[in-house]
């Protein structure tokens, strides 16, 4: 039986991957345990059936399509961030099915505000890359999105407290990233309404 620290890095580490791409999350689940990889806690049992590894490998292919549309890609991670947060909650709650009621509560917190996180990050870069004219960069981002979630929820089950120390790194790098684009993307809007409004598009210059 995994230690208490294991289930509680596996968790976290499940649920930053549901930030980045739910249905991927599951399908890779419900395969690892199909494998006997992993055991599934009790109350998420039900993503080892096929029939829901079917549906959510369908799911996966539908995002994968809608998160590689340059500007439509902004729209869907907005909405998905009202499924993503909660479920990545439940995961994480599921996940320490077996440290008790208490511990349980404190994970789902945790967890979700894991995804949250990623789902933020994930967000502002496909902001920042909806001012491309090009979609390339929205397509490459998508693949590292996918991969990631589908890698990370793997690695989580065989390598826990690694999962975990990545996830740590990557939240650090998520919140620089969440505040740099944001800024960024509140500077161009500035600017814009300045042009628009026939004023200085750059700082005022002011003389000596």
């Amino acid at each position: 039986m995994p230690s208490t620290e294991e289930i509680l890095a596996l968790a976290i580490a499940i649920a930053f991957a549901a930030g980045l791409n739910l249905s991927a999350v599951i399908m890779t689940l419900g395969l690892l345990s199909q494998a006997g990889l992993i055991t599934l806690p009790a109350p998420i049992a039900l993503v080892g059936e096929w029939w829901v590894i079917a549906a959510s490998a369908a799911l996966f292919v539908i995002e994968s399509f809608a998160d590689k549309v340059p500007a439509f890609d902004v729209i869907w991670n907005a909405l998905m961030t009202f499924i993503r947060v909660p479920a990545g909650a439940v995961l994480a709650y599921a996940a320490s099915d077996s440290l008790g009621p208490g511990a349980q509560i404190t994970m789902a917190v945790a967890g979700g505000a894991a995804t949250f996180a990623a789902n933020g990050a994930k967000l502002a870069l496909r902001s920042g890359a909806a001012a491309s004219p090009e979609p390339f960069s929205n397509i490459g981002l998508s693949l590292v999105d996918d991969v990631a979630a589908i890698g990370l929820t793997w690695f989580a089950v065989e390598h826990p407290y690694l999962a975990a120390a990545v996830v740590a790194v990557l939240l650090v790098v998520a919140a620089v990233l969440i505040t740099w684009i944001l800024g960024a993307v509140r500077s161009l809007f500035r600017a814009a309404s300045r042009q628009l409004a026939g004023g200085p598009v750059g700082p005022p210059h002011h003389l000596p």
